[in-house]
């Protein structure tokens, strides 16, 4: 065990069981996020590959066009405010 996860052990287990439950749900919850989404990943390299390959082909013959963020992206709510 690395000193960190020693440290967040220690500091983890003095507090009361309910935290303690709640902490752990939280760390075993994003574990079993990471794993899903490693093998979602390599399940798709297939795809990605054919994705990339099609991408390449559509820029050589000129059927791409540079990234412009107010014609792309109008009004993006997802984009932070004051930014461009």
């Amino acid at each position: 065990m690395t000193q960190l996860l020693e440290k967040a052990v220690n500091t983890v287990s003095a507090l009361p069981d309910t935290e303690q439950d709640a902490v752990a749900s939280v760390i075993l919850s994003e574990l079993e996020a990471e794993q899903r989404w490693d093998q979602l990943f390599k399940s798709s390299q297939d795809v990605l590959g054919l994705m990339a390959r099609e991408a390449l082909e559509e820029y050589r013959a000129g059927e791409t066009a540079p990234l412009e963020l107010e014609r792309d992206f109008p009004k993006d709510s997802r984009r932070p405010q004051g930014r461009s």
